[in-house]
């Protein structure tokens, strides 16, 4: 399957917070805050949306088209995804900015507080899908991941005129994009991607109803948080599957492009929905319990337990076939 994922290429700086945010605020003074934490480690990981389902495919075995802009300052962390798999070759490089910044601190809650350096990203609307399509014969699915907004519409578009199977996978950008630009984005979607929180916001800001985005999309994944993931369709089909209880909270960063990753490995390999979103619930805990979106390992004969002590040992079997180790 071949799958293009468009959307942020950044550089994560992550910083752990020793404390609550919420003991700092001062109720009646939210007007005017200013505060400074003193943070006690920082660690800087390779990132980005785009980059982390991009790498993510590529440790599942498939072959992953990368598709984003960065800076002249993107060479180490291409060489990292190109010797995992990624084919990084449509990735525009910007010749006056850096690439994105990720700026992000956790407390000892898992709550955070975080910054986004937009940079070369912003040269993503610069970038045509039928190019890349021609080179790789063709693409089975887009991803279009929270990336430059108008980069997203862009891809969106070409994806409807060029009969390009999408998922909408709009993310913090529901919150920036306007109603006329959401619906734009959300419109004959293979999949629509959401959590809880940006569920409701899109409903609110496109003036549609829960009814009238199914009936635009073929299913709509929406993401529960403890609670695990629930995927509807407009013929009425509800699938929830609970979350998978993590060993230990370590960083909450990148879970959620884990899932997706998942999720969508099990869709390219043709497994049930229910399956894939199992799936994606294994790899989300994974990540949840790693420092970092891109630093966790898979290995083979542990994923399978997980899959087999979350969800029974069927489900270890039906994915057995496509993770053995090479």
């Amino acid at each position: 399957m071949r799958i293009a994922v468009t959307g942020s290429i950044a550089t994560d700086h992550l910083m752990v917070f020793p404390g609550r945010f919420a003991d700092q605020f001062v109720t009646g003074q939210l007007d005017q805050v200013s505060l400074s934490f003193l943070i006690d480690r920082l660690d800087i990981r390779r990132g980005g949306t785009a980059g982390n389902i991009a790498l993510g495919f590529a440790r599942m075995g498939l072959t992953p088209i990368l598709v984003g802009a960065v800076g002249e300052d993107f060479g180490e962390y291409r060489a990292y995804l190109d010797g995992h798999g990624v084919d990084t070759e449509s990735v525009y490089v910007s010749d006056d900015k850096h690439t994105a910044r990720f700026v992000c601190t956790t407390d000892e809650t898992q709550s955070q507080i975080a910054s986004f350096y937009t940079g070369a990203m912003a040269d993503a609307r610069k970038i045509e899908l039928a190019p890349i399509a021609d080179r790789v014969d063709g693409l089975d699915l887009v991803l279009i991941s929270p990336n430059d907004p108008m980069a997203m519409l862009r891809h969106t578009q070409e994806c409807r005129e060029r009969g390009f199977r999408f998922v909408a996978d709009i993310g913090q950008q529901v919150a920036r994009m306007t109603g006329d630009e959401l619906r734009q984005l959300v419109d004959g979607a293979a999949y629509l991607f959401t959590n809880e929180y940006e569920h409701s916001l899109l409903l609110e800001k496109t003036g549609w109803t829960r009814s009238d985005v199914l009936g635009r999309v073929d299913a709509w994944m929406t993401t529960l948080g403890a609670a695990g993931a629930r995927l509807e369709t407009g013929a009425g089909d509800v699938i929830t599957v609970p979350s998978v209880p993590a060993k230990q909270e370590v960083d909450p960063t990148g879970i959620g492009d884990a899932f997706r990753v998942g999720f969508f490995s099990g869709v390219s390999w043709q497994l049930s929905a229910e399956r894939a979103m199992q799936l994606g619930g294994v790899l989300a805990t994974t990540v949840l319990e790693t420092l970092g979106g891109q630093d966790y390992e898979i290995h083979p004969q542990s994923l399978l337990r997980r899959m087999a002590d979350a969800f029974g040992e069927e489900a270890s079997e039906d994915v057995k076939p496509f993770i053995q180790a090479p």
